[in-house]
C-alpha cells in the first residue's frame, strides 16, 4: 500500500492519467493526495473533476485558488477571465452535484508526518493552529448559503496575521495563506506579486517556507501552486507543481518511500500567451 502527492493537475487530465498508471496507482489499496487546483486553464477540467469525485474513496483533494474561483463563480461572485476554462462545468448537467461534491473539500489534511495544503502554511502557525483556522473557512463554504462568503472572498488584506481578527478579515486572511501564499516580506506582509523562481526572488522576499522560527515543522508540508518553483524538497517542505498545464510535468511523490516519478506534458499548450 502506497500513499501518493500529486501536484497540480488544472484540468491536465491526460497526465493525470497517464501518471496513475506510470505509478500503478491502485485504487483499492493505495491513497492519493492532489494538491489543489484540479481545474481550471487546462482542457479537461470536467473530466478531472468528475474523475476525482468518482474515485473519493481512495483519494483525497485540498481546494486550490482556481478551485475556489471556480465555486465563486457558480454562486455569482468573481469575474470569469478570459484564459478561465471552466464553462463546461458551470454548464454540466452535474453541475450542482460536482459544486456541492467540491465545496465539501477540505482546505488542509494531515496525518503523523506530512500536512497538505495548495500553497503554504503562515510560519507562526502550528499545525493545529492552521487546522482550527481551515476549518473555520471550511464551514463557510459548506454552509447551505455561502454566497456572503465569496462576496468577499477576494481581495489582499489583510496583510499579516492578528489573532483577534474576526469574520471576513480573519477567513480572508486564513483563504489566501492556504490557496495563494509564495512569499513573504522581510517585515513579515503577505506578498501577492510574487511568482517567478526562487533565483529570481527579490531581497526583500523570502520564500515562505524560509520564514525563521516556523511553528510546523513537526510534518513536512506538501503542496502546489508555485509552478516556476518547480520540484521542490529541502527545509521541511515538498513542492510539487512542477507546471503540466505551462508544458512541464506532472509529478507524483510516493510519501513513504520518498520516491519522485513524473510525466511530461502532453499538450504542449502554452496557457501563460492566454492570459
Amino acid at each position: 500500500m502506497a500513499h501518493y502527492a500529486i501536484g497540480d493537475i488544472q484540468g491536465c487530465f491526460a497526465e493525470f492519467q497517464a501518471l496513475l498508471a506510470h505509478i500503478g496507482f491502485n485504487p483499492g489499496a493505495d491513497t492519493l493526495w492532489l494538491t489543489g487546483d484540479l481545474v481550471n486553464r487546462g482542457p479537461q477540467s470536467l473530466a478531472t473533476l468528475r474523475w476525482v469525485k468518482q474515485h473519493e474513496s481512495s483519494m483525497q483533494t485540498v481546494l486550490g485558488n482556481h478551485d475556489l474561483h471556480l465555486l465563486a463563480l457558480a454562486y455569482g461572485y468573481g469575474r470569469l477571465k478570459r484564459s478561465d476554462t471552466v464553462n463546461d462545468i458551470l454548464n454540466a448537467p452535474d453541475r450542482l452535484a460536482l459544486i456541492d461534491w467540491l465545496r465539501a473539500q477540505p482546505l488542509l489534511l494531515h496525518n503523523h508526518s506530512h500536512a497538505l495544503v495548495h500553497a503554504g502554511l503562515w510560519p507562526q502557525w502550528n499545525i493545529a493552529t492552521a487546522q482550527t483556522l481551515a476549518a473555520e473557512v471550511e464551514a463557510a463554504i459548506r454552509q447551505p448559503n455561502p454566497a456572503g462568503f465569496f462576496a468577499h472572498m477576494y481581495g489582499n488584506t489583510p496583510l499579516q496575521y492578528h489573532p483577534e481578527h474576526s469574520g471576513i478579515e480573519r477567513l480572508r486572511f486564513t483563504t489566501n495563506v492556504l490557496t495563494r501564499l509564495r512569499a513573504l516580506t522581510l517585515d513579515g506582509d503577505m506578498d501577492f506579486d510574487f511568482k517567478a523562481t526562487l533565483a529570481d526572488m527579490p531581497s526583500h522576499l523570502r520564500a515562505w517556507f524560509d520564514a525563521p522560527e516556523r511553528q510546523h515543522r513537526s510534518h513536512t508540508v506538501v503542496f502546489g501552486h508555485w509552478s516556476a518553483l518547480g520540484l521542490y524538497q529541502n527545509n521541511g517542505v515538498l513542492g510539487l507543481d512542477t507546471g503540466a498545464l505551462w508544458g512541464g510535468t506532472l509529478t507524483a511523490a510516493n510519501l513513504n518511500s520518498g520516491q519522485i516519478h513524473q510525466v511530461a506534458s502532453q499538450s504542449r499548450l502554452n496557457w501563460a500567451k492566454a492570459r
